[in-house]
């Protein structure tokens, strides 16, 4: 299968969204990992309307007028990681949870690391909120985008954490 992609400027930095026919597949940061989202082929197409529709829902985001978004989402992973990645969609805008929350939710009350491992393999990013799950005592853990950024968002939202 190819992939459609779009890249575009962010409060957050670059960012490379990819749809496939089905919907959104990724949103890859500037400086991502390679290694993290694998997909097929990619092929630049700015006027694929699930990117253009993707841009458009995230530049409202940014401005703090769009608390959830609708574009259709296509997951490429495990059982698992789709597992983890459906509870993240769950997360109300503004709030948090702790990966050992998530790992309960999904019910694997004892998978928090590996719960932890398919957030940061989460190819959907800010979509699918992995920046809103943080360490149990409320602090900020590993994020693709960098924890800068996580903070950032989490700041667009009015994110309240535990100290």
């Amino acid at each position: 299968m190819t992939y459609s992609y779009k890249i575009i400027a962010s409060p957050v930095g670059r960012l490379t969204l990819i749809a496939s026919n089905q919907g959104l597949a990724a949103i890859l940061w500037e400086n991502d990992d390679p290694n993290r989202v694998r997909l097929g082929p990619l092929v630049e197409q700015p006027d694929n309307p699930i990117l253009v529709e993707t841009a458009r829902q995230l530049a409202a985001y940014f401005a703090g007028t769009l608390h959830a978004f609708t574009v259709p989402l296509d997951f490429k992973g495990t059982a698992f990681q789709k597992n983890v990645w459906a509870a993240l969609l769950t997360i109300p805008f503004g709030e948090t949870r702790s990966y050992a929350e998530i790992a309960r939710q999904i019910g694997k009350p004892t998978a928090f690391r590996a719960v932890g491992a398919a957030n940061g393999k989460n190819p959907i990013s800010i979509i699918a909120p992995c920046h809103r799950v943080i360490g149990s005592g409320g602090a900020l853990t590993g994020f693709a985008g960098g924890l800068a950024a996580k903070e950032q968002l989490l700041n667009l939202e009015g994110a309240r954490r535990a100290a």
